[in-house]
């Protein structure tokens, strides 16, 4: 089963769980979006996601271990920031090659980035896989759950609120995260979904994890809407080839922000570094035009770029 189809399963399977309320508060988002979102009994929103770091797919083996620790939280801490959280607190599981000398070392780094991150690890768990010269020897596997609160009365932006004729803007180019190493060492645009969620402008957001083309897709499919992109606006890496492998690649935790337009073009929020865009914007999904996204190339073609990314089969 593809991912895709997997994670449309778990949507359908879980839509009954919004509104749902027991002692824990009551569950205003549930699978489907970057996080979770929990109401808790006082009033406050809670968002909690959770990520996985696989070696072999997220990093490869002999990557320096505290980079491998850095990006296990960071990416956690980049799903609290599409929605606009402010780190609290965090958890961490591993799933450890047998004879792992080093993880002392991993689980110490991870401790520190937890912090710098403004997420203290404050629990987890340890399992340990097949010994070294076993067929069954494991992969190095890091788990974070991270979990953040709302500041000052601000709503999370949901992929689902993405409205015809919004703007769409990026943190950062987009395209070989790869190649240049930027994965092991992005900064998770927190300070930018801060001010998204306080803005007022800004209608839904995403991660940019699974590349531009298919994250912007899933936007364009919560909202009912089509997200049409400008090939020759959007902020490519100069490494990649071209546009289509740049909205392909993933790996680049930029957030896409959905805002209302401004009559004179400026940015929804003041960035450091700027915004980049706007990128395009968003049109009705009329006539035979499913939800999605697409980009205009130089020729006025639309193509659709909702299969341009990662989906792990």
């Amino acid at each position: 089963m593809r991912e895709s189809d997997l994670l449309h399963h778990i949507r359908c399977r879980s839509a009954d769980l919004t509104g749902l309320a027991g002692s824990f508060g009551e569950i205003v988002v549930g699978p489907g979006d970057d996080c979770a979102v929990i109401r808790e009994p006082g009033g406050g929103l809670l968002v909690i996601g959770v990520d996985q770091l696989v070696e072999g797919r997220h990093f490869e083996a002999g990557t320096a271990i505290d980079l491998i620790a850095r990006k296990a939280v960071a990416r956690a801490v980049s799903d609290l920031a599409a929605m606009g959280a402010r780190p609290a607190w965090g958890m961490a599981t591993g799933l450890l090659p047998a004879a792992d000398g080093e993880a002392d070392e991993l689980f110490d780094a991870m401790a520190k980035w937890a912090r710098y991150f403004g997420c203290p690890l404050i629990g987890g768990d340890i399992a340990v896989g097949g010994g070294i010269g076993s067929e069954n020897r494991s992969t190095l596997s890091l788990t974070v759950t991270a979990a953040g609160r709302m500041d000052g009365g601000a709503t999370p932006m949901l992929r689902s609120g993405a409205q015809a004729g919004d703007d769409l803007w990026l943190t950062g180019p987009i395209g070989a995260s790869f190649e240049s190493g930027r994965h092991l060492s992005f900064e998770p645009r927190v300070a930018a979904g801060l001010a998204a969620a306080a803005s007022g402008r800004v209608h839904a957001a995403i991660d940019i994890s699974d590349g531009l083309g298919r994250d912007a897709a899933r936007v364009g499919e919560a909202s009912g809407v089509v997200l049409e992109l400008d090939v020759a606006r959007i902020p490519v890496n100069p490494r990649c080839k071209d546009w289509r492998e740049a909205v392909s690649a993933g790996e680049d935790y930029e957030l896409l922000l959905v805002a209302a337009p401004n009559h004179n073009g400026t940015p929804p929020i003041t960035t450091d570094p700027p915004l980049m865009g706007p990128i395009g914007r968003v049109v009705a999904n009329e006539g035979s035009m499913p939800a999605g996204a697409v980009v205009v190339d130089e020729n006025g073609i639309r193509i659709d770029i909702s299969e341009f990314g990662w989906d792990h089969a």
